[in-house]
C-alpha cells in the first residue's frame, strides 16, 4: 500500500478544505487535501454564487453579518478574478412587511454593512424588470463569485507550494493510535487502489458530511444538513443580485452568475446530505416566488434545478433544530482532544462560502498551535496574498470570453456556443489537469451549462478528447453517457415550454442519431 507523510491532512475538497490547503501551504506546512469526488462537487458547487455583503443576516444573525461584511472585502482583494462586481439590492415588495426596511437599515449600521437607500425610480432604472410595486430599495455590496474558479485557484496555489491534492480518493478509515488520529486510509475511486496518509494533524472540513467523517474516529459533530433548492434561468433577468427586504425566506434572492440567473433557496433539514433531490412542489414554489421580484418570472425558461446541503451547526447545548433558518451561519472549529479525548483531530464546520477564508484561518491557527510550531513566520497571509490569476486585482466581467474568442481569431473552433468555450479552451484546461470526466471540464469551463444542457457541446468535447488521445473509445463513450445522464437529472422536472422542446431535441440527438445507450464500450 502506498503511503504519504504530511503535516496536515485535510478531508473535504470544498471551499473550506481548499482554503485550509491554501492557508497551510502559505505558512510552509506540507498539506494533503483529499475528497471522494472532484473538488467542489458537494455544497460548494451547489449554491447560488452570491458573495454576501452581510445584508441578509443583519437583523436575525448580526454576528454572521459582520463576518460576511469583512470577508467580502478580503475576497475582493485576493480573489478578484473570481468575482463579478454586480452589486446588490434589497427591495420591499408588496408581499413584505414594510416595517422591516427600517430594521434592516438600522441592522446594517450596527453590523458595519455598507448600505445606501435609493429611490424606487433609481432602482428600476438600474433593473427595469423589477416589480414596479416595490416601495423601498437599498444598495449593498453583494457580488457574484465563481465557486469552482475560486477553489481551483486555492488548490493551484497550494500545489505550487508543495501540497498534495487527491480528488477521487474516498476516506476508508481514520487511523487512531494512543487516543490520537495519526492518519487515514484512502481508496482511489477510479482504480480501487488504496493508500495510507500519515499526518501530524487531521482537519475534518467535510461540511455537511463532517459528522460522518468524525464518527470514523468515534467523535461526534452535531452538524445538521440544511437542504436548499435553486433554479437556473436561461439568461440574466437581472444584472444585480436582488433580495427581498424581509427576514430570509424561500425564493427571495435572484443572483446573476455568468450567463444565467439563479433563484434560491429553500431551507429545510435533511436526514442525508446525499439524498436531497429537488421535488416538483419545491420547484413550483420557487418559480412562483420569483414573481414577487420579477413579474413574469414563472413564464421564463428554467434550465436546471438542483439542491445543496448546508452544513448547519447548532450551538445550543441540546443541538436540536426545528427550523434551520434559526441556526446561525457563523462557523465553529472543534478540538476533539477536548470534546472527545481524541488528539490531533479538528473539525471546522458551519459558516458559508463567503466566510471560507476566515474558517480556514481559524482552523489552521489551531492546527499550528497543536503542532507546536506557532511563531510569527507562520502567521496567516490569506487576507493579503492574491490567489493565482487575481494578482492584477481586476474583477471578472461578463464579456471576458467574447473578448478572448475575438482575439483568438477564426482558426479556433467553438465547442460550446452557449458558454463560448473553444477547442483551445478545452485543450488548455486538459493541459492543467487530466480530463477525468466531462463533468470535471464542465466545472472548469461551464461546458453544457447553457440552454442546450450539453445537447450540442457534449459529444463535440468527447470527440475532441478522443481525437487528442486523452480518451480511448470506452472512456469517451462512458464519459459522454454519464454526462448526459447527469444533465437529465437537473432538467427532468423543468421540462415544459421551450425547455421541453430543447429536451426533446437533445433526446433525438443522443438517442435517435447517436444511439447513446448502445454505443460500444
Amino acid at each position: 500500500m502506498n503511503q504519504l507523510e504530511t503535516d496536515v491532512l485535510v478531508i473535504g475538497g470544498g471551499s473550506t478544505g481548499a482554503g485550509v490547503a491554501w492557508d497551510s501551504a502559505l505558512r510552509g506546512l506540507h498539506v494533503t487535501l483529499v475528497d471522494r469526488g472532484d473538488l467542489a462537487t458537494g455544497t460548494t458547487g451547489r449554491f447560488h454564487g452570491l458573495l454576501h455583503s452581510g445584508g441578509r443576516y443583519v437583523v436575525k444573525d448580526p454576528a454572521s453579518a459582520r463576518e460576511c461584511a469583512a470577508e467580502n472585502q478580503h475576497l475582493r482583494r485576493v480573489a478578484a478574478d473570481c468575482i463579478e462586481d454586480t452589486g446588490g439590492m434589497f427591495v420591499t415588495t408588496p408581499l413584505d412587511d414594510p416595517g422591516y426596511a427600517d430594521q434592516f437599515l438600522a441592522g446594517c449600521a450596527a453590523a458595519g454593512v455598507w448600505c445606501e437607500e435609493v429611490t424606487v425610480a433609481a432602482a428600476r432604472r438600474r433593473e427595469p424588470r423589477l416589480n414596479p410595486r416595490i416601495s423601498r430599495a437599498f444598495l449593498v455590496a453583494d457580488a457574484s463569485i465563481d465557486a469552482w474558479k475560486t477553489i481551483w485557484a486555492c488548490v493551484r496555489g497550494a500545489a505550487a507550494r508543495g501540497a498534495t491534492v487527491l480528488p477521487y480518493h474516498a476516506l476508508v478509515a481514520l487511523e487512531v493510535e494512543a487516543a490520537a488520529v495519526v492518519g487515514a486510509t484512502l481508496r482511489d475511486t477510479r482504480t480501487g487502489e488504496e493508500r495510507r496518509v500519515r499526518a501530524r494533524c487531521t482537519i475534518n472540513a467535510a461540511g455537511a458530511w463532517s459528522g460522518q467523517v468524525a464518527r470514523l474516529a468515534r467523535c461526534h459533530v452535531g452538524v445538521v444538513p440544511g437542504k436548499g433548492v435553486m433554479i437556473a434561468m436561461n439568461h440574466r433577468l437581472v444584472n444585480t443580485a436582488v433580495n427581498r427586504c424581509n427576514l430570509p425566506g424561500d425564493g427571495d434572492i435572484l443572483v446573476p452568475i455568468r450567463t444565467v440567473s439563479v433563484i434560491g433557496t429553500t431551507d429545510v433539514p435533511a436526514a442525508d446530505p446525499d439524498d436531497i433531490d429537488p421535488t416538483g412542489e419545491e420547484i413550483a414554489a420557487m418559480m412562483a416566488a420569483g414573481e414577487a421580484l420579477v413579474p413574469g418570472f414563472s413564464q421564463g425558461r428554467a434550465l436546471r434545478a438542483w439542491a445543496g446541503a448546508r452544513p448547519l451547526f447548532p450551538k445550543s447545548a441540546a443541538g436540536e433544530v426545528s427550523d434551520t433558518r434559526d441556526v446561525t451561519r457563523s462557523h465553529s472549529v472543534l478540538d476533539h482532544a477536548q470534546l472527545d479525548g481524541v488528539g490531533n483531530f479538528l473539525t471546522v464546520t458551519g459558516g458559508k462560502f463567503t466566510t471560507f477564508r476566515l474558517m480556514a484561518k481559524d482552523a489552521v491557527d489551531l492546527a499550528v498551535d497543536k503542532l507546536g510550531t506557532s511563531d510569527s513566520a507562520l502567521a496567516c497571509r490569506t487576507d493579503s496574498e492574491p490567489l493565482p490569476g487575481s494578482e492584477s486585482r481586476r474583477y471578472y466581467w461578463i464579456g471576458a470570453r467574447q473578448d478572448e474568442m475575438e482575439a483568438q481569431g477564426p482558426d479556433d473552433t467553438w465547442l460550446c456556443e452557449c458558454e463560448l468555450v473553444s477547442t483551445r479552451d478545452v485543450r488548455a484546461a486538459v493541459s492543467r489537469r487530466a480530463p477525468g470526466q466531462l463533468d470535471d471540464l464542465r466545472r472548469s469551463l461551464r461546458v453544457g451549462m447553457g440552454p442546450c444542457q450539453g445537447g450540442f457541446c457534449a459529444f463535440r468535447v468527447a470527440a475532441t478528447l478522443h481525437q487528442d488521445g486523452h480518451y480511448d473509445r470506452e472512456a469517451a463513450n462512458g464519459s459522454l453517457r454519464s454526462f448526459i445522464e447527469e444533465r437529465w437529472k437537473g432538467t427532468r422536472l423543468l421540462s415544459w415550454g421551450d425547455q421541453l422542446r430543447q429536451t426533446r431535441l437533445d433526446e433525438w440527438i443522443f438517442q435517435g442519431v447517436l444511439d447513446l445507450e448502445h454505443l460500444p464500450e
